[in-house]
């Protein structure tokens, strides 16, 4: 009877072992599932904006830059003012105090973006180093956060920047960025772009007082505004035009 109770008491020992393995192997695999379902809408939700942003893209193939956007009657009368800071190159990281919004000129950082990329949102470079892009003969196109907040004006600034891909070509020296709160002062009332260059007064002008920042707002984007800013103050207008 003894020998019968301990073998009984294993039996019952092993069952519960064995259950308990079973719950474990349940348990490893719900933990499995879960990490691998989670990491596929990790992954998912990475790659969806980009595949979201190509396929809106697709709209703006066959269109003109002028085609693209509202028409230039959006936008005000071009602006200049006196500009100064050539070759005026500080650390980046240093402070400098920009008095318009956005800046078209002036003391900016020792380093500039590179030509390859056309659009930024959030991950956009230092105000300072944009302006050195100014200095080089790029046109910016700022948007603010109302532009920022609205998708149909977002692709249309991507389908913009996307004109401007043949990096090769020095006149494709384009960048569309935004400007927040953080930088500086909001652009004037019901304007929500600004193109902003920095002219030598023309292209070839040695005399430094012909040099002005150049600002055009408007109220959405505009490609046939933007074709006529880049047709009127091309690169080659910029104090350092050669430099990508």
């Amino acid at each position: 009877m003894a020998k019968q109770d301990k073998t009984d008491r294993r039996a019952v020992i092993d069952d519960l072992r064995n259950k308990q393995r079973s719950a474990e192997r349940r348990k490893n695999g719900m933990i499995v599932g879960v990490a691998v379902t989670m990491g596929v809408l990790i992954i998912g939700a990475a790659a969806y904006k980009p595949i979201t942003d190509a396929m809106d893209l697709r709209e703006y193939k066959d269109k003109n830059l002028s085609a693209i956007g509202a028409k230039a009657s959006v936008c005000q009368e071009v602006e200049t003012k006196s500009a100064t800071g050539e070759q005026d190159h500080v650390e980046p990281g240093t402070p400098i105090d920009y008095p318009d919004a956005p800046p078209a000129f002036g003391q900016h950082y020792n380093v500039w973006d590179s030509i390859d990329r056309k659009f930024y949102t959030d991950d956009r470079p230092d105000v300072g180093e944009l302006v050195h892009n100014l200095e080089h003969g790029y046109t910016l196109m700022w948007y603010d956060e109302t532009v920022a907040a609205d998708e149909e004006q977002m692709d249309a600034l991507r389908g913009l920047a996307s004109k401007f891909d043949n990096d090769s070509n020095l006149r494709n020296k384009f960048k569309a960025v935004p400007w927040t709160s953080e930088d500086g002062a909001a652009f004037p009332k019901g304007q929500h772009i600004a193109l902003t260059h920095w002219s030598i007064g023309g292209a070839g002008n040695t005399d430094a007082s012909k040099h002005v920042g150049v600002w055009q707002y408007c109220s959405e984007p505009s490609g046939e505004a933007l074709e006529k800013f880049m047709l009127d103050y091309p690169y080659m207008d910029s104090p350092e035009p050669n430099a990508v």
